[in-house]
Order: C-alpha cells, then structure tokens, then sequence
C-alpha cells in the first residue's frame, strides 16, 4: 500500500456517503454546553458516538470527569505501536453553540445535515464536529491502507466545554501532562484564509475581556436645565477610550502593544492577503497599526476593541443626562504581550490621562501561542500538504482568533501544528453554520497525507537520523506566554 492509496481511500470515504453518515449522526446530537442540563447529551456524544467508534479501531478510550462541577466531560484515547515511533496529540470538541433552530434558513435545521450545491448546513459542521470527523476518518484511511498499522502513536483528547471557555481544560492537561505528552500537536479548527487556500496556523492570539465604568450619580437630570453643569459619564468615557485607541485603530497605551513583528513571522505573512473572498466585508486600508501590511495587523499585532457601549436608553432616549456609561471592551494580543497585568497598565494610563472616575474590571482571558515558522515540524508540514494539493499552503504564524492552544503550547508543552478544514464565510456561531463539500474533500486528503507521512521513514519527520521521534519533552523553537 501507499501514500496514494491513504488518499484514494479517504476520498472515497467522502464520495460512497460515509462520511455524511458520520456527520449526520454526529449533528443530531444536541451538544449545546451553553445550556443547562446539557451534561447527559454532553457525556453520550462520547460514550455513543466517538467512544464505540475509536475502540473499534484498536483505541483504549476513556471518560475523565471535569475538575470543574458542572462542566462537560472528556473523552482521553491511545494507541500506541512503539516506543521508537512518534506520538501525536489530537483534539476536537463535541460541544456546540446554542442551536438558535428558529433563525434557520427555511428547510434548514441545525441539527439535521442539509446539502445545499456545495454547502453542508448543520451545527458544528465547521466547529467542530465536521473538523474533527475529517481527521477521524484520515486515520481510519491511514490505518487501513497499512494493514491495521499507522506507523506512529496517536493520543485523543475531546472535551465538550470550548463554547464555554474550556472550563477544566487546563486543569486536566496539567493532571495529565506526561500521559498526554506528545511529539506534535495536529488539530483542526477555525478557518482556513480563504476556501480555496490550504492552511496551517502555528498558535493563536490572545483574547482579554475588560469593562469600563463610569458612575457619576443615581439618577438622570434634564438635559436643558443642567446641561453643562454635569459631567456625561458617555461623554467621559467616549474620550477616555478615545485615550487608548485613536480613531484609526492605533493603540495608544505602550503597555498593550506588542514587541516588533519578528523576522520569521514577517517572512512567513510576506505573500498573505487578508479579504476579497465572497461574502467579507471590504478591508479598511487606512485602519490599525501604521506601516503594517492587512495580514501583519490581524495575525502579528494587538487590537483594542469596543464590543458594546451603552449609556442612557438607546431605544427611548430622553432628555437627560445619564447617571451611568459603560462598555465592554477586548484586547486582542499576540506573544510578548503583557497581558496579566492588563488591569494595571489600563488604570495607570487612565488615570495619568485625568479619567480617575473610570473604574476598570477584567472579566477573563486566555494566552497567546506561537510556534516559531521555522520549527522543523512547521516545514515538515508544509511539504507534506504542498505534495497532496500541487500547492504551497497557506502558513500563518498563529490565527487572528483565539484557541485553547496554550494548554498544548503551555501546559504540556509541544509544537502545534493546526490545520484547519472551515473558511471565512462559514456563519460559525450564527444561524445556518456550513462547511465547503470541496473543502471537505481536500480535507480528507490533505489529512490522510499528514497522517501517512507521520509514519514514513522517507517522509523526513522531525527528529534524528536513526529515530522517528523527538523528546517527549521537546519545546524547542516554541515561543509561548510565560
């Protein structure tokens, strides 16, 4: 058997409807974690679904409650084939956003999967469920096409609360670091660039929620007979956040900016160009950080956003001064960014800048990651999806989203390698979510290649000339949040 034969047979996986079949049960299966009394269809996508699945392929597998109460379940698999092979960590999550069934397209359901041309309609077709069946079936394809071997070590790990912030996540990879020690990681979520644009991304920014407050009074004063008596808290808080970013985008406080893009990173985005696909908004040229290309502003660089801002009544606004303003407010970041200490950086600026009467609460928030792009797997990689598709993929040094990835990148403490299988336009989190047939296929090919090179002496896997793997405990060429 060969490489080509890993491929035929996960497209043919695509082609005979098995993989729809997969999927389509996969969806029915209501996993909202952001609903109450979730847990029991939380705990059957992993005990009745991915559980009877993996032991048929000779996985020992596993349900790990959370450390957190109330929160989802995990499902931790091996299969091992030897101690001198390399050992790759997978992960996917069960859990979906609220289904929303009534905003759905007419003839469409989120839990029922709908083609539409090229369009599969259903929850968690693009996140995640759709992601982590592609790589599922990958394997299944590799293993076949080798007799029943893979060639390499794979350990699985799905939780069912990344819609909630992954509660627990971090806890259990910290209990379980040298079960779940691996070689790589080699996941799947998020959106590629663009449809048609193969992807790998190497990490992912940050993300902090923040709030801002100002409280001046207790109640509302006409606006005529104290109208340049009193301070307007929407006034004051207007011009405070005008403070930390200017109209253009541009970050005005040195603490939340991040170093300079490095020489690798900048390498890496050289050729990358953000927007002009269907369905995305035009990019605004002049907006962000001066002197950074479109693709350096989003994947290399911080932003400061205002996600809602509300004083007074906006539906039935009256002549008054408000009592009260608030907003809440983001930082998107990249590695080397202080971001723990982001309370204190925003107060001193604040105040320094006269908005004392401003009160600063951070709500929560998760590191950045970001493998170096010239790490050894990144390259290895590269090759591998360059020779299934005939085209150099896509490479981004970490998505302009944000993952649970520090628990892999930190926690553990390994490359990680994502290659996503969605694209832009997916309406992930919205009403009528989908994934690309097209991409769907490429996928699965691209993946059996992965997969098949993971166990090929000849493919160059990262590590020394007479073994396949590296330290269990690799971080070289790792650069993470510390």
């Amino acid at each position: 058997m060969t490489r080509d034969t890993a491929i035929q047979l996960a497209t043919h996986c695509y082609e005979s409807g098995a993989f729809l079949d997969d999927l389509q049960r996969r969806v029915a299966v209501r996993t909202e974690s952001q609903e109450a009394g979730s847990y029991a269809l939380l705990r059957a996508y992993l005990d009745e679904e991915l559980m009877p699945t993996l032991a048929a392929w000779g996985f020992a597998c596993r349900i790990v409650e959370n450390p957190v109460d109330g929160a989802g379940p995990f499902l931790v698999a091996h299969r091992h084939e030897g101690d001198d092979l390399p050992t790759v960590l997978s992960y996917g999550h069960g859990d979906v956003v609220r289904g929303y069934d009534a905003q759905w397209s007419e003839g469409l359901s989120p839990w029922r999967v709908a083609l539409r041309g090229e369009r599969w309609y259903g929850r968690g077709t693009a996140d995640n469920k759709g992601q982590h069946s592609i790589n599922l079936a990958a394997l299944k394809a590799v293993l076949d096409a080798r007799g029943g071997r893979l060639g390499f070590n794979v350990k699985l790990l799905f939780e069912t609360g990344e819609e909630r912030g992954s509660p627990g996540l971090a806890a259990l990879c910290a209990q379980l670091r040298d079960e779940l020690a691996a070689d790589v990681l080699i996941a799947s979520d998020g959106p590629r660039l663009a449809a048609g644009r193969p992807t790998i991304f190497l990490g992912s920014r940050g993300s902090i929620n923040f709030r801002l407050d100002v409280k001046l009074r207790d109640g509302a004063h006409h606006s005529g007979n104290w109208g340049g008596l009193l301070r307007n808290p929407g006034v004051v808080l207007a011009n405070a956040i005008a403070s930390m970013v200017d109209a253009n985008g541009r970050i005005a406080i040195d603490g939340l900016r991040p170093p300079p893009v490095p020489d690798a990173v900048r390498r890496a985005l050289a050729e990358v160009v953000v927007g002009g696909n269907p369905d995305e908004p035009a990019v605004d040229a002049d907006y962000g950080e001066p002197g950074l290309t479109p693709a350096e502003r989003v994947f290399a660089w911080n932003t400061i956003e205002v996600l809602a801002f509300r004083t007074g009544n906006p539906e039935k606004p009256v002549n008054a001064i408000p009592p009260h303003a608030f907003a809440h407010m983001q930082l998107r970041f990249v590695v080397g960014t202080d971001w723990q200490n982001l309370q204190q950086i925003v107060r001193r600026h604040l105040d320094a800048q006269g908005y004392t009467m401003v009160e600063v609460e951070v709500e929560r928030g998760m590191s950045a990651t970001r493998v170096d792009p010239d790490n050894p797997w990144v390259e290895w990689a590269r090759r591998s999806l360059a020779q299934t598709t005939g085209a150099q993929p896509v490479l981004l040094p970490n998505l302009g989203g944000t993952l649970p990835n520090d628990v892999f990148a930190d926690v553990i403490g390994m490359p990680t390698l994502w290659v996503p299988h969605s694209y832009p336009g997916c309406s992930q989190h919205a009403p009528d979510e989908h994934m690309l047939g097209p991409v769907i296929r490429e996928g699965l090919q691209i993946m059996a290649g992965l997969f098949w090179d993971l166990g090929t002496r000849e493919a160059g896997v990262p590590g020394s000339n007479s073994a396949f793997h590296l330290p269990r405990k690799f971080t070289g060429g790792l650069r993470h949040e510390q």
